[in-house]
């Protein structure tokens, strides 16, 4: 396992070059209670990325997989996620890549995207959509952290928040540091600060994924931004989707740029 300390946080992280040779780069940002290997290796997008020539580099975001578990909420502020990301690319030795996150990691990439645009040459963005400038609606207590840190997960009545612990339990997962990261009340994204991202961005998400909603709403706030639908698929299922990879690389190929040309 690589690792490399953050800020006095030990992350772990994969970087795999093809064996003939790097062509460019992505930077892989998991979801919220996944990590590299789930969210990434058995969905079969390193072997996808790798067989286009990319350069792969996907990290454990902290208090996930291999990576150091944190119990200070603060510690998991979307600023200090982002940084790690920023600092695994110092760390590598990359000055520019192509970056993609899922999900929370969405919201990683694009606080690393607001810090550093000029570090970030396409953006992908999955498991959004317009519900992610919409205002939270407001939740009494702290539902996510209690799934978290229930004893009994069969008494999770509602449907989203007992899937991510059953996902949570089958990776192994650190509950106390998941639930510590569900506390956080990170501002809302400035929709200004997107406008002004000038790197094409594509917003991908399942057509069931009713916590996302539309992508195309999404898509409109960038210069030169992108929405794609899955169809027949949810929140869990849309990332190792055949359709998801073809509308990645079909992105990155710049064959969007034509057929799909950006809002106006």
């Amino acid at each position: 396992m690589a690792s490399f300390t953050s800020d006095g946080v030990q992350i772990a992280y994969d970087d795999i070059t093809p064996a003939d040779g790097a062509k460019r780069t992505i930077v892989l940002i998991h979801g919220f209670a996944s990590n590299r290997k789930e969210g990434w290796k058995r969905t079969g997008w390193y072997t996808a990325f790798e067989r286009r020539g990319f350069r792969v580099i996907a990290l454990d975001q902290r208090g996930h997989g291999e990576s150091q578990k944190l119990y200070d909420l603060h510690a998991y502020e979307r600023e200090q996620l982002a940084a790690d990301v920023l600092r695994l690319m110092d760390h590598v030795g990359v000055e520019r890549a192509d970056m993609f996150g899922y999900s929370m990691g969405t919201r990683v990439a694009l606080e690393a995207a607001v810090a550093s645009p000029d570090r970030i040459s396409h953006l992908i963005l999955g498991g959004v959509g317009e519900k992610l400038l919409q205002p939270h609606p407001h939740v009494v207590g702290e539902p996510m952290a209690d799934a978290m840190l229930a004893d009994d997960p069969e008494t999770i009545t509602e449907p989203m928040l007992k899937s991510f612990r059953q996902f949570a339990d089958e990776q192994g997962e650190d509950l106390k540091a998941l639930a510590a990261m569900t506390r956080v009340r990170n501002m809302p994204f400035n929709p200004d600060a997107l406008a002004d991202l000038p790197m094409p961005v594509l917003v991908v998400a399942g057509q069931g994924d009713d916590g996302a909603g539309d992508p195309q709403g999404l898509a409109r706030i960038f210069p030169h931004g992108h929405g794609v639908t899955i169809p027949g698929c949810d929140h869990f299922s849309a990332i190792p989707h055949a359709l998801t990879k073809a509308a990645v690389f079909d992105f990155l190929d710049g064959m969007m740029d034509d057929d799909f040309p950006p809002f106006e």
